[in-house]
Order: structure tokens, then sequence, then C-alpha cells
């Protein structure tokens, strides 16, 4: 026997985070890009924008502070409200896991 489950958090039945919306965050941390996030993802920049719009507005707190191109590029990183907040998840991960096996 196996049992498997997945994890996603909703907010008035509006999907709000789970697997593919923390890859994108940990793949914006790793990258320093939403645009470089989206191709890891193999996903459109706009999809990847609009998953982060969505989760902004549904949490109601700011995950990613962006800076426009210059001289150097543009880039983003990861507020600290993320940060806490994927360390959370992946805690609750963990503990459903635990409970599973």
């Amino acid at each position: 026997m196996e049992i498997r489950s997945k994890l996603w958090i909703e907010i008035d039945g509006q999907p709000v985070f789970g697997k593919r919306r923390r890859f994108l965050l940990e793949s914006i941390d790793k990258h320093g890009s939403i645009n470089e996030a989206a191709k890891e993802m193999t996903i459109s920049y706009r999809k990847a924008w609009g998953y982060r719009k969505a989760m902004e507005e549904r949490l109601v707190i700011k995950l990613i502070d962006r800076h426009k191109g210059g001289e150097n590029g543009g880039g983003a990183v990861l507020t600290a409200d993320a940060r806490v907040f994927l360390k959370k998840y992946a805690d609750l991960e963990g503990g459903m896991q635990e409970f599973i096996n």
C-alpha cells in the first residue's frame, strides 16, 4: 500500500500556494529573476507574474522586491516575509509527511 498526499493553500476557494508556486519562489531566489524562474519552470513570464500577483493579493503580503533594468539589468529578490512563509510551508509539508509515514 502506498499513501500519497498533496498540500496546497486556498483562500475563499481560490488557490494561493502549492508545489508549483513554491518552486516559482525558490527559482526566483536562485536566479534573482522572475524571467529566469519562468524559463526554468517552462511557463511564460506572464503566467509567473500572474502567480506572483495572485499570491501577494490573497496572502496580503509582499513576496518579491523587484528592481528595473539599467546598466546591470533588473532583478528580483524574495522579501523577508516570503522567506518566513516558505519556511512555514516547508514545516507544514514536513509535518504532514511525518504524519503520513
